[in-house]
């Protein structure tokens, strides 16, 4: 999973929240929480800041090759 240590850090911060009444319950807490958080993640259609970068890259390279093949259709004519 691409995402475990934002859904890791989420869970932690939900489960520092309980109220102390609940800490008898917190591990039992943190894996329902923990699998609700994975569930909705893996439901979104994300994709991480690396693969972003990448395809950023991907697409000013192919932006630049256009505007090239542009010009020169534009100079044949």
């Amino acid at each position: 999973m691409r995402y475990v240590k934002i859904v890791d850090d989420l869970t932690k911060k939900i489960c520092d929240r309980l109220p102390p009444v609940l800490t008898d319950t917190k591990t039992e807490m943190q894996h329902t929480i923990r699998a609700v958080l994975q569930s909705h993640f893996a439901k979104l259609d994300l994709v991480t800041r690396e693969e972003f970068d990448i395809q950023c890259k991907v697409l000013e390279r192919c932006q630049k090759r256009l505007k090239t093949l542009e010009a020169e259709i534009d100079n044949k004519k």
